[in-house]
């Protein structure tokens, strides 16, 4: 209890040092009065826990962390919503949890969410809900999406891999997943869709189905989905789509970007035994590719 104690004080603190009446409602809740006179609420029971690692020098040094963050956060959602800043960012949907009502976010797709963020200089904040006012959620989603697509800097490239044609689209920020939302940029015709995976926020896979044989195209992009997934930061997911062209994609694009509907990205995936020469289809949306494949290919 004693430990607990000296963690909370430590606090408490450094909020002081920063001009900020800091008190501790109960042990997980530090309330900060604002310049404005209103206070601010921050759950700090992981912060706790985290904090039993330091001795006392450590402790005040990582308090006086803790404080210049949230301070600079508390600041900044008592702001104006700033649009020019706002961007989409993918996550996995398990990354959102119990948040996802709370933000400007929706699911994209089985196990994929997307958020309106603010691009701050020293990092990403995900939008509450309840900062938008009156501004129509649609059209701050159109908003961020568009410049995510054409005001951050990406490149698109296509490599071989295992004799399957994939395209990347990259960039060095983490908001590239927004292209889902133009794929026909980065696309032929492609009657029967693409194979899309996610695995980094600095990088979206394509590869547009067509001639070349769907199982090695689908194991090829598995493959290579899950080697970035498992070596980069804040990896989004391995798991593969198959994207769907239809009522989305035929709209003009601000008014897909703008609108209710969403690209239609569908689960699929194989599993391959080379040595008994088998494949096993991981999901339903997996044998109606195969099926509308099969046929094009009699």
């Amino acid at each position: 209890m004693m430990e607990t104690d000296v963690i909370g004080q430590a606090l408490v603190r450094a909020f002081a040092q920063r001009g900020l009446e800091a008190t501790l409602p109960d042990p997980s809740t530090i309330s900060v009065r604002l310049a404005g006179g209103a206070s601010a609420n921050a759950d700090i029971g992981s912060w706790r826990e985290h904090a039993l690692s330091y001795g006392p020098a450590g402790l005040e040094e990582a308090a006086a962390a803790y404080a210049e963050q949230a301070a600079k956060a508390f600041e900044r959602a008592g702001a104006d919503v700033p649009e020019a800043g706002l961007r989409v960012r993918l996550y996995p949907e398990e990354a959102l949890g119990g948040m996802l009502d709370a933000l400007v976010a929706r699911r994209l797709a089985p196990g994929l969410v997307e958020a309106v963020v603010i691009d701050y200089p020293d990092a990403i904040a995900p939008l509450d809900r309840s900062r938008l006012g009156d501004l129509p959620e649609e059209s701050v989603f159109g908003g961020a999406l568009a410049r995510s697509i054409d005001e951050e800097p990406h490149y698109r490239e296509s490599a071989t891999v295992h004799g399957v044609p994939v395209t990347h689209v990259g960039g060095a920020h983490r908001y590239v997943g927004a292209h889902v939302h133009v794929l026909r940029r980065h696309t032929g015709q492609a009657p029967r869709g693409a194979l899309v995976s996610f695995p980094l926020p600095e990088y979206m896979l394509v590869h547009e189905i067509g001639d070349v044989h769907l199982f090695a195209a689908m194991e090829a992009v598995q493959e290579l989905s899950q080697r970035l997934f498992e070596s980069g930061d804040k990896p989004i997911s391995p798991r593969l789509y198959w994207w769907r062209p239809g009522a989305y994609e035929e709209q003009p694009q601000p008014q897909a970007l703008h609108g209710p509907l969403l690209p239609d990205l569908r689960p699929v995936g194989i599993r391959i035994d080379h040595r008994e020469k088998s494949v096993s289809f991981l999901t339903e949306d997996t044998d109606e590719l195969v099926e509308l494949w099969m046929r094009d290919h009699e």
